[in-house]
């Protein structure tokens, strides 16, 4: 058992019998009311959020869990097909595990996966990857100033809102987390 201070956010517990990802945790102090701690966490199983507060002196059941860096190297059907460096296996990861940021896997990218036992519970890709487009519609030269975006398709399909100035064949920055354009990459 460990104490609300020891938890961090990534931390994995055990709250109401399931499996939880903290996402944020902090401390709080309100006027003259006791501390306490606050954490915001992700159901691991069914993707659920869920809130708690915690005294200080409180015990919490964390959880250790294996994280290991997988390569990606195909998609089978609803997983995706990875190869452990070390040991040169071959796992199969479900997609739901990496949410949203599925769109952005490209083969032969290395991703975090955290594993209960032998049970992927976790993927994490990097929160940022370089892309190539694909298809957008021509860019318009000297035109930086403004913040106007246009949607563009990258290669693997995904598509994300980029600034009037991309062209077809840039390749570009994105974060993973937000979707979102970051900058042109030379």
């Amino acid at each position: 058992m460990a104490k609300p201070k020891d938890i961090s956010r990534g931390s994995f517990i055990r709250f109401n019998g399931e499996l939880v990802n903290v996402i944020e945790i902090e401390h709080r102090t309100p006027g003259n009311l006791r501390a306490f701690y606050q954490a915001k966490m992700k159901n691991v199983r069914s993707g659920k959020s869920a809130e708690a507060r915690w005294g200080a002196d409180e015990d919490i059941d964390l959880v250790r869990v294996e994280v290991r860096e997988l390569q990606y190297l195909y998609r089978d059907g609803e997983s995706l097909v990875c190869m452990d460096n070390e040991t040169f296996d071959q796992l199969y990861i479900p997609v739901e595990l990496f949410g949203d940021s599925i769109d952005f896997v490209k083969e032969e990218q290395v991703m975090l996966i955290s594993f209960d036992g032998s049970t992927p519970i976790f993927g994490e890709i990097p929160s940022h990857v370089e892309m190539v487009i694909d298809y957008t519609e021509p860019g318009i030269k000297g035109d930086t100033a403004t913040k106007t975006l246009k949607p563009a398709t990258l290669e693997n399909g995904t598509q994300i809102s980029v600034p009037l100035f991309v062209d077809i064949g840039d390749k570009i920055r994105i974060d993973t987390r937000t979707r979102a354009y970051v900058e042109r990459v030379k």
